[in-house]
């Protein structure tokens, strides 16, 4: 049995204690603390305390494990410290291994006496009863677990996590509550939805996770938020079209690094998509891709070329070669002849030698439009030169004729 029960000591029934006097946060914690006695008293072992009176000694190491000490001071209160630290880890064990010592005087005395580890243990035992415990685990305790997940201290962050899917698992009439208040936390809870998906998860999709990424810090978090998106369209595939129509909505413009970043999640999306779902995107995908590709910046070109790359993606492409190849065609082709990089040169020939080979005449009508579009063009812009050059040539007569 570890000591870090003791780190995480009531943080609801110390802040309850200390209502109208002002009082210093402690670094890294997200309860306040408050002095305790100047020394606890050690109870009897409950192994040692006859059946008929386990139950008030009990309740009186809980109420004991209610003092809070200052563990930012490392000297203060040891003795204390020992005798509170001592009777916590006999508690864990007692409730872990004996069975039938929670009754109901014990249930408020554990929600006032809340230490994650203990309270974790209460929840997931067997003689756990939601009927008894509703009337102490309710939506203000739902809030004041929410509020402490501001704390500093990644460890206790993860307690909450955790104590709050227990009580998500265990209470069911919390659920819509608890999915109410934590609409923008990122928790792992996606995978639990059942099918099929209700209206306000996908609200939560389309209003929350997509306008997400339109924020300049987007890179602290992308990786989970990347997660919850994909999540989502494991979970139901008719999401794929609005969710990823909506992320070519918020594509970064300007931003070259959150672009790779959405390339990257959109080749997530792309692993995991449906063929016909594939059908209903391909054309403003690729139009951003062939953007993509033609990015002056090496790291966005060489990212969008990456999705060549993956096999699933590249038998997608494959089977819609006809819709595909027309729109990245003048993009590659423009950028084997003139992009700065050879890097990029290089895996652009790859690209188009993998389209070549999956539709030959369609490669080569393309090429042969492509080069007539060219001619067309240059065409255009030598008359256009000539035009100038005689615009040029007037003026200078005009003037000529002014001075004479």
């Amino acid at each position: 049995m570890t000591s870090k029960v003791v780190d995480r000591i009531d943080p609801f029934h110390s802040k309850a204690s200390i209502k109208g006097r002002k009082q210093k946060r402690s670094q890294g914690s997200s309860h306040y603390r408050t002095k305790g006695p100047s020394e606890l008293t050690a109870l009897p072992q409950l192994k040692d305390t006859p059946p008929s009176e386990q139950q008030d000694l009990f309740i009186k190491k809980l109420q004991q494990c209610c003092v809070v000490f200052d563990f930012m001071d490392p000297v203060a209160d040891l003795k204390s410290k020992e005798v509170k630290r001592a009777c916590l880890n006999e508690l864990v064990d007692y409730i872990t291994a004996t069975r039938g010592v929670l009754t109901e005087p014990i249930y408020p005395e554990v929600v006032k006496m809340i230490v994650y580890e203990f309270f974790l243990r209460f929840l997931e035992s067997p003689d756990f009863q939601p009927s008894l415990a509703k009337k102490y685990i309710d939506q203000k305790f739902v809030l004041q677990l929410l509020e402490l997940f501001d704390s500093e201290d990644p460890r206790e962050r993860d307690f909450l996590k955790t104590v709050l899917h227990r009580i998500y698992g265990k209470f069911l009439g919390l659920r819509a509550f608890i999915r109410k208040q934590i609409n923008n936390i990122f928790l792992n809870i996606i995978n639990g939805f059942a099918l099929p998906l209700k209206t306000e998860h996908k609200q939560f999709l389309n209003k929350v996770l997509i306008p997400l990424h339109k924020t300049k810090t987007l890179g602290l978090y992308h990786a989970q938020l990347a997660y919850c998106v994909v999540q989502f369209l494991e979970k139901d595939a008719t999401l794929t079209e609005p969710t990823v129509k909506g992320l070519l909505k918020f594509w970064p413009k300007t931003c070259s690094q959150k672009e790779v970043m959405f390339l990257s999640e959109m080749e997530e999306i792309l692993d995991v998509i449906e063929p016909s779902q594939f059908q209903k995107i391909q054309e403003p995908l690729f139009k951003q891709i062939s953007r993509c590709v033609s990015s002056p910046h090496f790291q966005v070109a060489e990212r969008a070329l990456y999705f060549w790359n993956n096999e699933y993606i590249m038998s997608l492409i494959e089977e819609n070669s006809s819709s595909i190849l027309p729109i990245m065609f003048p993009a590659l082709y423009r950028i084997s002849k003139e992009h700065w990089n050879q890097t990029i040169v290089a895996l652009v020939y790859n690209v188009l030698k993998t389209f070549m080979e999956m539709n030959s005449q369609l490669f080569d009508e393309l090429t042969s439009s492509y080069k007539a579009e060219r001619q067309k063009e240059k065409k255009k812009e030598k008359e256009r030169e000539e035009l100038w050059k005689k615009l040029e040539k007037l003026e200078v007569n005009h003037k000529t004729k002014v001075k004479s």
